[in-house]
């Protein structure tokens, strides 16, 4: 989309960076196990809807990427003012499920304010790392660089959740940050 939309080039190391980070995704993702699925129905099914919802997950990133470095890029908004005025605006939506039940949502806050407020200090702060970065890198290597917290989902996801595939995760995510290097030389 940056080549499309802001005219950046891609080099031939540029384009194996992309394609080792998409090699990298797939490998964490399950990889060569995601085949497997095809002869048993209820896994197929799960494969389908999670490939579907993954995929639709990376497009509408990918348009929000090139919208919001657009914001900051061309249009010279601040990351931190642009984030701001992006947070305002979605909180009108995240306030009609508080307001809906809010003695539930009173019980949730008793529980968990602490993760809300830790989410709510760094979800915020990364993402406008992520806009200062784009302003001053070309977007097609930005945007990869992103998939480097794969790293650490796949090794927590592993650990925490007890997944399987550890050998294909972490060579998932080798695969990334080799990748995301190939961008930035190429």
């Amino acid at each position: 989309m940056a080549v499309l939309v802001f005219g950046e080039q891609l080099s031939a190391l540029g384009a194996a960076g992309i394609v080792g980070v998409v090699v990298g995704v797939f490998l964490i993702a399950g990889g060569p196990g995601l085949f497997k699925a095809a002869h048993d129905p209820a896994q197929r099914q799960r494969v389908k809807a999670g490939v579907f919802w993954g995929t639709l997950t990376g497009a509408l990133i990918a348009a929000y990427t090139v919208m919001d470095s657009y914001a900051v890029k061309v249009i010279a908004i601040s990351p931190i003012l642009f984030d701001y005025w992006c947070n305002l605006l979605r909180l009108p939506f995240a306030a009609v499920s508080v307001l809906r039940d809010r003695a539930e949502a009173r019980r949730l806050w008793s529980l968990q304010w602490r993760y809300a407020l830790v989410v709510a200090v760094f979800s915020p702060v990364a993402y406008v790392c992520v806009l200062y970065a784009v302003r001053l890198a070309p977007i097609s290597h930005v945007a990869p660089a992103r998939e480097v917290s794969m790293l650490f989902a796949a090794l927590i996801g592993g650990h925490l959740l007890s997944e399987g595939d550890r050998g294909s995760r972490v060579l998932g995510a080798g695969a990334i940050a080799l990748g995301v290097m190939a961008l930035a030389w190429g």
